[in-house]
């Protein structure tokens, strides 16, 4: 098939003087897209079988999936545009839709799966949300041109979502959306009420606090509380012109924005952190909310610059293959990347990412200046204790450091299994790194090492907090057969200054003489630069093209070195990372051990040594910075407690 090529206007470096893109960028891309996947529909265009390997949910499945999420991008489109479709994409969708309800289940080109429960033939769940939101959308121009059969079919088919059980987290606000457009439609009634008071009663208990809602039950923080926990309901709310709703949830999104909008690279890049990260620039969806609903804190034009900045970002580094088609990956296609749950079409949820478009040309989001985005601006350090992450900016390089002190997939009922996910375990996550795979050496990571294995951190208990600093526990896990050590603990505090992080680690409970070992970040780079990435004499360092990755052993820590991940990261299929060795001494309130790293993109950083000295007396540690300062940080039962003295 030959290539699609992706036409774009010129770039306006007046009215966008940081990514040169403009609303008619956006809607440039998005007829791209839409164009290019349709170039896969079936005949009759109810499925949309885009190339790649199936999910797990099979290839029809798979195909309803490239319909749904295609379709909601079309519906910004045109409803951003009053309905202007000069591609005649609704029409095809309209045609889809008709064809794809007509016998649901049957086995030949076109008939849609039906809606079964979370496990069982879910997926199409997920998919009924975006059906469903589309056709809220576009409703002069698709469902009311249906026939009155036509909408009883369609109106059969979602309603499926409403009779079977959703996974137990944001799957709730798929039925929500169903429910929210058949209302609107004139086809509400007890069901659909149960439907949207069922989630918004859940989405009430995961909400944690500072804007942030645990996706279920458990501690699991990411960019789903963008892309959906704040989306769906909100989003609803704004349709349905449900003032009291807009009260009660847009202060928490206004809350979240505050913090999440620094986590963007001055390059445009979202933090990497979280599952489903194939969805890319969708991660814009809530900033775009916020101006959408009147509630953000954010100036117009730096919600474009975080919106503009993200979407080049992608397109300027390979996220489309050359037929125009959205990649299973980061970059480019990246397997390590993906969840058992994608599917070729999965990446299209990044079409969220595009709801900006409903804001009619005129908006202030669209006119006015390109402003810095937040993490262009003075260093910051922002302690988020309620989903328990301390985000960590410098104006020098203006890339973002995420340290996880409290966010895991994992809810309350499930047991503790090694190796844990890379995208939830590590302490750190940035916007220029990635972390190393299951199979290969963790990065940002402390283990210890019993009969040759090393142990896995999986729940993450949040300790204590202060305004630059976090700390957690977990309980060191070993693979199924290998030691267990039911009274052990490692006690974890990051404490971010500049580009540096003070990591102290306390353990508790665990033998004398047990290996212990922490890595710090992980590099992509080519093979060839490993010789350039050997051990100093006293801290490691390894340069790669964009990122340079530093540890020093401050107290207790024995020996250093650097490893190889073969298997890279999504920023490059090859990685090294540094990596410190100590063991755990015969003290009966425990081991402290403490390092200093740092991940900057700063040329030629100073080395780490001089940087910070400690001393330690017992359970207390005194950090002496150079620039006078000192830090004195106390580890006890009670968690630990951080007290500074500027000079």
């Amino acid at each position: 098939m030959p290539e699609l090529p992706l036409p774009l206007p010129p770039e306006d470096r007046t009215l966008s003087p940081h990514t040169g893109y403009t609303r008619a960028h956006w809607e440039a891309v998005a007829d791209h897209l839409v164009t290019a996947a349709l170039r896969y529909a079936t005949p009759g265009h109810a499925l949309i079988d885009l190339p790649g390997p199936p999910s797990k949910s099979g290839v029809r499945s798979d195909g309803l999936e490239g319909f749904a999420r295609t379709f909601l991008l079309a519906a910004l489109r045109t409803a951003g545009a009053l309905g202007k479709d000069p591609q005649g994409f609704l029409e095809r969708y309209t045609a889809g839709l008709v064809r794809g309800t007509r016998t649901p289940g049957r086995d030949d080109t076109e008939s849609w799966p039906e809606i079964g429960h979370h496990g069982i033939q879910g997926q199409p769940m997920v998919e009924s949300a975006s059906v469903a939101l589309a056709l809220r959308l576009t409703a002069p121009w698709t469902w009311d041109t249906l026939s009155a059969a036509d909408q009883d079919r369609v109106e059969r088919w979602l309603r499926g979502a409403l009779t079977h059980t959703p996974a137990p987290n944001n799957w709730y606000l798929f039925p929500l959306t169903v429910a929210g457009f058949l209302e609107s439609a004139g086809r509400g009634d007890a069901e659909t009420r149960r439907a949207i008071e069922r989630a918004l009663d859940l989405l009430d208990g995961w909400y944690q606090g500072q804007g942030w809602y645990s996706d279920g039950d458990g501690r699991s923080f990411d960019h789903y509380n963008g892309w959906a926990l704040h989306l769906y309901p909100l989003l609803h709310a704004h349709l349905a012109a449900d003032r009291p709703l807009l009260d009660r949830l847009g202060p928490r999104l206004h809350e979240f924005l505050g913090g999440f909008a620094l986590l963007f690279d001055t390059n445009g890049a979202p933090i990497h952190h979280g599952r489903s990260l194939t969805y890319r620039f969708g991660a814009t969806a809530a900033v775009a909310l916020g101006a959408l609903t009147d509630a953000t804190p954010l100036a117009p034009g730096t919600t474009r610059r975080i919106l503009s900045g993200a979407l080049r970002h992608f397109l300027d580094r390979g996220a489309l293959t050359e037929d125009g088609i959205l990649s299973l990956g980061w970059y480019g296609p990246h397997a390590a990347t993906l969840q058992r749950y994608s599917g070729p079409g999965s990446p299209y949820w990044a079409s969220k990412g595009f709801l900006g478009l409903l804001l009619p040309p005129e908006h202030p989001v669209w006119t006015a200046t390109e402003e810095p985005a937040p993490a262009e601006g003075p260093d910051r350090v922002l302690a988020l204790p309620a989903p328990g992450l301390l985000v960590q900016t410098t104006t020098r390089d203006g890339l973002v450091r995420l340290h996880n002190h409290g966010s895991y997939k994992l809810d309350s009922r499930e047991p503790e299994r090694p190796p844990g996910d890379p995208l939830y375990a590590r302490f750190a996550y940035s916007t220029r790194t990635g972390p190393t795979s299951a199979s290969n050496t963790p990065d940002n990571h402390i283990a210890l090492e019993a009969r040759g294995t090393r142990s896995a951190r999986i729940r993450i208990n949040p300790l204590a907090d202060g305004p630059n600093w976090l700390a957690s526990w977990h309980r060191p896990v070993f693979p199924e057969g290998g030691p267990v050590l039911p009274s052990s603990r490692i006690e974890s505090l990051t404490l971010a200054r500049g580009n540096l992080e003070l990591r102290v680690h306390r353990t508790v409970g665990v033998p004398p003489g047990t290996p212990v070992h922490h890595a710090g970040w992980a590099v992509a780079l080519p093979p060839e630069a490993a010789p350039d990435a050997a051990e100093q004499p006293d801290e490691i360092r390894i340069e790669g093209p964009e990122v340079t990755s530093r540890l020093l052993g401050l107290y207790d820590w024995q020996t250093h070195r650097t490893l190889r991940a073969p298997q890279g990261t999504a920023y490059g299929p090859w990685a090294l990372l540094p990596e410190l060795t100590g063991t755990v001494g015969d003290h009966e309130s425990g081991t402290v051990f403490a390092a200093l790293a740092s991940l900057t993109a700063e040329t030629d950083p100073p080395p780490l040594t001089g940087q910070v000295t400690v001393e330690v007396a017992g359970l207390a540690l005194t950090a002496r910075w150079s620039d006078g300062t000192r830090t004195v940080v106390h580890l006890g039962e009670g968690g630990p407690t951080v007290t500074e003295h500027r000079a």
